[in-house]
């Protein structure tokens, strides 16, 4: 792994320190600096920077005015614009709408550096800023936006993104390739016209620009006023884009918006192990820019961990990672991540153990399709769902020897796995079981069955229940065999659609028999192009067309919430609710099933009593209220009414 190179410019001092007068590319985005390769300014500056082009950043700039947008002067290319490594209405918003308390992305965990729907105000600012520069679109954000969506937090269907922001493309997936490709042809004299061309790219023609007609390559989705006012019209887009997401086979798609259309152009290919090497041994700082005083909480969450692989073929219904990084696993090599685990090692403040070796999936590491005849022509949307396709080469063999040679490195005393785990996949490979169970568990290990019911797994392509159960006796057999007392942390979500109250009551029966006690619970939150998103809005399966029950008040999803906790004593009224809304007073008692006692507990009577006497201290009393200036009202002198 290359040493690291100095820091990309966050202020124009450091652009002068590096003796530009220009830059060709200046990255706006919502995050904080950290240059290391998981934020995407980080890595993509430093790609362009490797391809010779002088890139400024402007990190969680001040949307209120234009003027922050012209601190490195015009760019010679283009403004590439990112929302952050989030989209930003879930890091702001909890699944009961409610402000997050903090920020991991910002330093001090500081809220309110990034406004809502950030990509729309960052591209305004930079069109007013410099009008005429190219404004370039991307980051999760703008991919899972680019067409017409259903917004949660708006409980609306929303246009694309590029006609709200003004954006001139909109680059979707993993930027890396797309980005610098931009670059060269602008650089080259050409326009953003010419770039609209190239795969992973979305764009708006104008209203006098001829539409591609449907054909064997072009495919027209219904138009953004039909999705907006018919919801069958909705789940058959959503159906359509989900389809059409594979590389080797995906055709382009058109939406109409009044009278412009949005191209989305088929996905990138996947990069090959050379770029994807390329990619990660750049000469990343791996800290935060020295100008920040204060620490970004999400360093420490990947400070010490490494990234071997990209994408996942799991498919889930609720899951960003396929739209965005795509179906198609990339893997580094072994050399590549043997390189930078040296380079760890010989820092100084590295505390020699690992906390996470993986990606979206820990252990899809060089799993591909078998057979590229088929690849190229397969849709499935999901290769474990609902059976492992027999095409997919699911040998965990160079996953092992590269965990056996990681924690060989001289200086790592080591190697955990803190990726979730794809136990339909690991129950498979024994030698890969005996692997993690000896080395690579800190005493627990995160994974996501997320549910119990069979119709809730379906709708979520999710594995069936019982292959949690045979992997937790496998992980229990593998631990025991290494004579190590180790546990399973399991994952589950309240309000998925297709779970109502019988269906959380099913699964909090099941935590008691086991003894699971979850800790962290995943309120379900509808992100926008998601199939899970389109169950939510509509209320039927994208893929079927069948009814299934949605948690939409907030009443009920906090009694779903509450049931995967039942075991905590503030949540007893909640639950009671639940079960005697449900019909299930056999689970209140003394019974050995039983998820409440008949009678509350002195915490959960306090717990009430502290809640209604917040919720009274927030309430705004008549007599609070200010009387209104005089003459509030024309001709009067008083604000007093009349009689």
């Amino acid at each position: 792994m290359a040493a690291a190179a100095p820091f990309l410019p966050l202020t124009r001092a450091d652009m002068d320190a590096r003796g530009c007068d220009a830059v060709d590319v200046v990255f706006v985005t919502g995050d904080a600096y950290i240059d290391h390769y998981s934020f995407a300014m980080a890595i993509l500056g430093r790609v362009l920077e490797a391809a010779g082009f002088r890139v400024a950043l402007l990190c969680q700039p001040d949307w209120r005015s234009a003027e922050p947008w012209r601190t490195f002067g015009r760019p010679r290319l283009f403004f590439a614009v990112s929302a952050g490594n989030m989209d930003s209405m879930i890091n702001h918003y909890t699944a009961n709408r409610k402000v997050r308390n903090d920020d991991a992305y910002s330093p001090g965990g500081r809220i309110g550096l990034r406004p809502d729907r950030a990509t729309i105000p960052y591209c305004q600012r930079a069109r007013e800023a410099y009008p005429g520069t190219p404004v370039i679109a991307g980051g999760v954000e703008a991919s899972l936006r680019r067409l017409a969506h259903y917004d949660y937090w708006s409980d609306k269907v929303r246009p694309s993104i590029l006609l709200d922001s003004k954006a001139d493309l909109a680059a979707f997936g993993m930027g890396e390739e797309v980005i610098v490709e931009i670059a060269r042809r602008l650089a080259a004299g050409k326009t953003v016209k010419d770039c609209r061309g190239l795969r992973g790219v979305a764009y708006a023609l104008g209203a006098s620009e001829p539409v591609p007609p449907p054909s064997e390559t072009v495919r027209h989705l219904p138009s953004f006023e039909e999705v907006a006012a018919n919801k069958g019209a909705f789940l058959k887009a959503a159906a359509a884009f989900h389809h059409e997401t594979s590389p080797f086979n995906g055709r382009v798609l058109v939406q109409m918006h009044g009278r412009r259309a949005v191209v989305q152009n088929p996905p990138q290919l996947p990069v090959s192990q050379e770029r994807m090497d390329f990619y990660y041994g750049l000469p990343y700082a791996r800290r935060p820019h020295p100008s920040y005083k204060e620490a970004i909480p999400a360093l420490g969450i990947i400070k010490d961990s490494v990234t071997i692989m990209r994408g996942c073929f799991g498919g889930c219904t609720f899951c960003s990672i396929t739209a965005h990084q795509g179906r198609t696993i990339q893997s580094r090599s072994k050399e590549s991540v043997l390189s930078e685990l040296k380079a760890m090692a010989a820092d100084p403040d590295f505390s020699g153990t690992v906390s996470d070796i993986g990606g979206p999936t820990a252990n899809m590491y060089e799993m591909r399709c078998t057979k590229p005849e088929v690849e190229k022509v397969c849709r499935r949307l999901s290769c474990v769902h609902p059976t492992i396709c027999k095409c997919l080469g699911t040998d965990h063999g160079p996953l092992v020897g590269l965990m056996k040679e990681a924690r060989e490195v001289p200086g790592i005393k080591k190697v955990l796995v803190a990726s979730g785990i794809r136990m339909d996949l690991a129950r498979l490979s024994p030698e890969y079981m005996e692997e993690l169970t000896n080395h690579h568990v800190g005493g627990r290990l995160k994974v996501a069955p997320e549910h119990s019911d069979p119709g809730v797994l379906r709708a979520m392509k999710k594995p069936a229940h019982g292959t949690f159960e045979d992997f937790a006796a496998q992980f229990k057999k593998a631990s025991d065999k290494a004579g190590k007392e180790q546990f399973l942390v399991p994952y589950f979500i309240a309000s998925h659609p297709g779970s109502g109250l019988k269906e959380m009551i099913a699964l909090a029966v099941f935590l008691k028999r086991n003894g699971y006690k979850p800790d962290q619970v995943q309120d379900f939150i509808p992100s926008p192009m998601d199939l899970a998103a389109a169950m939510y809005y509509t209320g039927r399966d994208p893929l079927t067309g069948l009814e299934m029950p949605v948690a939409r008040g907030l009443r009920d999803r906090r009694l779903q919430r509450a049931l995967l906790q039942f075991f905590k004593l503030e949540n007893y009224f909640e639950v009671h609710e639940a079960l005697v809304k449900a019909g299930r007073r056999d689970l209140i008692g003394d019974g050995c099933d039983c998820l409440i006692g008949r009678h509350p507990p002195a915490a959960a009577l306090k717990s009430r009593r502290d809640r209604a006497n917040r919720d009274a201290a927030d309430h705004v009393h008549a007599k609070d209220i200010p009387k209104p200036a005089a003459g509030y009202r024309p001709k009067r002198a008083g604000w007093r009414r009349r009689p």
